[in-house]
């Protein structure tokens, strides 16, 4: 069904598209410039691995936990991205035949989230001549693409807002701040954000367009498939933690005792659940889905969320 674009929508949309042509990037001339990621600096910075936490490590060994985690974030973003990439290609046949600025800035979205999934294959295959064998990434992005677009469309939009918003507070509150990290590390983020902030406007654009177009009824089902798309999420964190982390202890110098493997376990963990969920169960997330649903609803989120971030 063809839904009539208010003009704000459209002019938020030819908006989207100036801002696209301004700061499209093409990953060998603008990101990776024949450079090579030097092991002697960091790749996520402390404020999303939350290593200062863990006071047994050593500066070396936190490096190393900062570089694994970074291969884990971006292999992460790279799965997300195909579900996203697949999302916004159906969402463009709703304006086919409406507005054409929305039909361009959709297609738009489309290409750079297949651009990104190039970008982060392209940043693994790097990272991977640089670090011992064994590091394990084992979740096949087709079949998690196929779990989260069974969901309805409410609750696909609202998981993608979530995760372009905690993309942009990342960068901004971490990754830009941090003057220790790799520098190609923070070209990739640099780039990755400017169309990402893009991506963010288009998502919640699209979900309020969702948001208008279904009852009460189908909204109660969406919260309940959001809160399940997020579970899921937690699941794939839990395994690459444990992954992760016993990459880490068979890699590290040291051996550690089993205090401080447990503690190296929970820690991973943490940082992830942080990472890919708390961090964007606040602001602007929070303020935009409370806006679309009821209170009673809201808690049923809430409560669904506590055993995960606290």
């Amino acid at each position: 069904m063809q839904t009539t674009l208010s003009e704000p929508d459209t002019s938020r949309y030819a908006q989207v598209i100036d801002a696209s042509r301004r700061v499209r990037f093409d990953i060998d001339q603008d990101v990776i410039r024949g450079r090579s990621f030097d092991f002697a600096h960091t790749f996520l910075p402390d404020g999303l691995t939350r290593v200062r936490e863990l006071k047994f490590l050593d500066v070396g060994e936190q490096r190393l936990v900062s570089q694994i985690q970074g291969r884990t974030y971006a292999n992460l973003f790279g799965l997300c991205e195909r579900f996203i990439a697949a999302k916004a290609l159906e969402l463009s046949r709703e304006h086919w035949f409406g507005d054409q600025r929305a039909l361009e800035a959709v297609v738009r979205f489309t290409d750079e989230e297949i651009k990104h999934q190039e970008l982060f294959r392209r940043i693994e295959t790097m990272i991977a001549t640089g670090m011992p064998a064994g590091y394990t990434f084992a979740h096949d992005a087709n079949a998690v693409a196929g779990v989260v677009l069974g969901k309805s469309t409410w609750a696909v939009l609202a998981l993608i807002c979530h995760i372009e918003i905690f993309t942009l507070l990342h960068y901004r509150e971490s990754i830009d701040k941090d003057g220790n990290l790799s520098p190609l590390w923070k070209d990739v983020f640099l780039h990755h954000a400017r169309e990402e902030a893009q991506h963010a406007i288009l998502d919640e654009l699209e979900w309020e367009r969702e948001d208008r177009r279904i009852d009460a009824a189908a909204r109660d089902a969406a919260v309940d498939a959001l809160i399940a798309l997020v579970a899921a999420v937690d699941g794939i964190l839990q395994q690459q933690a444990r992954d992760d982390a016993d990459y880490f202890l068979r890699i590290a110098p040291r051996r550690r005792s089993a205090a401080e493997a447990a503690a190296l376990r929970s820690s991973f963990l943490a940082a992830y659940r942080w990472q890919y969920i708390g961090s964007g169960v606040q602001g602007r997330f929070s303020k935009v889905l409370a806006q679309k649903i009821t209170p009673a609803q809201l808690l049923r989120v809430q409560t669904a969320l506590q055993p995960i971030v606290g």
